[in-house]
């Protein structure tokens, strides 16, 4: 009988990630489902969809979680539920203050993806990997990075390396990041992860993740926004500024192979970026050796320093 009432729970979501040309399904606010298409050369195609109410998509989540026997409880406990649906399709689920789209979402919003089952072509072709045939390079990063501090900026936001926006108060460090989120291709899905919400993304497929740090009343945390966040397939992750409540799973963020992973921390200069962000890991994971880390981020991170001398602010870093 469960099965009976999750499927026709399911029937309205299950005509848009049903069909083999699709790969998954995402909804950051009701109402809307944006569909990733199987080979498609707009990676994300929109549709609206009224019958995708709030209601509608939190009861799914409470169904699913009942028949799952998972735990759900947006306010005291977990707000993500995860699950198998019928036809090995893959779940994930988060709702409630955790989740917000835009000012509107006053008690919380609502985000979910579907996966598709992946069994609609299983050759290693799909890959690209055939007998006498060369590997491809993907996104091939610059082995030598431009003199132009511009070009250097440029070329990091275009081959999707992770950039560090230092800077002490007032620099202006999420403006310039509001900036630079101008320059991504507007077809990106965008996934932020803040402590209240300040970056404005112009890409309309986006969630916003929100951990407060005085407001907190669940159980949702760093670590279980990691496993949330890979889940829900961004093209681009912004990470709020670093502290060291958030700076070793940021760190397990950008490892993910994500690309086009920007964050911001506060540091008067490129060399105190790299050496607070490591100290902040230590804080909470003190196996790692600093002097290693630091040569592991300087070798993975582009740091952009801001300064500040009254009303003048200025880019004195491109590294």
């Amino acid at each position: 009988m469960s099965d009976v009432v999750l499927e026709s729970l399911l029937k309205p979501l299950a005509d848009f990630y049903s069909p083999s040309f699709v790969e998954e399904i995402a909804i950051n606010r009701p109402g809307e489902v944006w569909m990733r298409l199987n080979g498609g050369r707009v990676p994300w195609v929109s549709y609206h969809a009224e019958i995708l109410s709030k209601q509608y998509l939190i009861d799914l989540i409470h169904t699913v979680a009942n028949i799952y026997e998972r735990p759900f409880d947006p306010i005291h406990g977990t707000p993500v539920v995860y699950a198998t649906l019928p036809g090995n399709h893959r779940f994930s689920a988060i709702a409630g203050p955790n989740v917000q789209y835009d000012e509107n979402d006053v008690t919380g919003g609502v985000a979910l993806n579907i996966r598709g089952s992946g069994v609609s072509d299983t050759s290693f072709k799909k890959y690209h990997l055939e007998r006498g045939k060369k590997l491809l390079k993907v996104k091939p990063r610059e082995s030598n990075r431009p003199d132009d501090p511009y070009d250097r900026l440029m070329s990091a936001i275009n081959d999707g390396s992770p950039i560090l926006v230092s800077g002490a108060t007032s620099t202006g460090k999420t403006t310039f990041l509001n900036h630079m989120l101008t320059l991504i291709d507007q077809n990106s899905r965008v996934i932020t992860v803040e402590d209240a919400r300040e970056i404005r993304v112009p890409q309309k497929n986006r969630v916003h993740f929100v951990l407060s740090r005085t407001e907190q009343t669940n159980d949702f945390n760093y670590a279980r926004l990691l496993d949330l966040v890979v889940r829900m397939t961004p093209d681009v992750i912004i990470g709020g500024e670093i502290s060291t409540d958030n700076a070793s799973v940021l760190w397990e963020m950008l490892g993910t192979g994500h690309d086009h992973f920007y964050t911001t921390i506060h540091a008067e200069s490129s060399d105190a970026a790299y050496a607070a962000f490591a100290d902040r890991i230590l804080h909470t994971q003190p196996a790692y050796n600093r002097t290693e880390l630091i040569a592991e981020m300087k070798k993975k991170i582009r740091v952009v320093q801001l300064s500040r001398d009254g009303t003048l602010r200025a880019v004195t870093e491109v590294v």
